[in-house]
């Protein structure tokens, strides 16, 4: 699937002027058939921090996982569809089978108990900025729907991003590695 995403990078040429390097539709999308129509646009990882802003290959893969490994972060818009017409055909194995596919299956809460079948803890802290649409931000005790706009601080703990709406919901996310409890 082609990104409606474009990712333009910077960078330094010899003489140390800047320069753009890329300006395309970011390479890196990822949808998986155990949540349909969701797509995942891969725009940026880091590994460390301080970041390395000399590098000059491509950091991301079209197996970015889900959460950044230890000291990095990961950039990347989601468009989340409607649920309407398949939140009720999936179940706990559809969802293990979405999240395995990010490589993070340990992050699923549900097992067949709890509000919904993608409900999740990452070890991160996240920034989701709505950037079109609106999702109902479901969390254990509490939800709340988020539109254009809206930014949530997510910090480590379960959750769920529900599109209740009948629109495409597009959403920025920064993911950094976190410690804690």
């Amino acid at each position: 699937m082609e990104s409606r995403i474009r990712r333009i990078v910077t960078g330094h040429d010899a003489q140390g002027q800047s320069i753009i390097l890329e300006d395309r539709k970011t390479p890196h999308v990822k949808t998986s058939p155990h949540r349909p129509g969701v797509v995942i646009n891969n725009l940026w990882l880091t590994e460390d921090s301080p970041v390395n802003i000399d590098q000059t290959a491509d950091p991301v893969s079209d197996a970015m996982k889900l959460e950044p490994q230890s000291r990095g972060n990961n950039f990347r818009i989601v468009e989340f569809p409607s649920e309407a017409e398949y939140i009720d055909k999936i179940d706990a194995q559809d969802a293990q089978k979405a999240f395995g596919d990010m490589g993070a299956s340990h992050a699923l809460s549900d097992t067949g108990e709890s509000k919904h079948p993608f409900m999740h803890k990452t070890q991160t802290l996240d920034y989701a900025i709505v950037l079109s649409g609106e999702i109902t931000l479901v969390m254990d005790e509490d939800e709340t729907v988020m539109r254009a706009g809206d930014v949530c601080i997510q910090r480590a703990t379960n959750h769920v991003w529900s599109n209740r709406s009948d629109k495409m919901c597009q959403i920025a996310f920064v993911l950094i590695d976190a410690a804690g409890d």
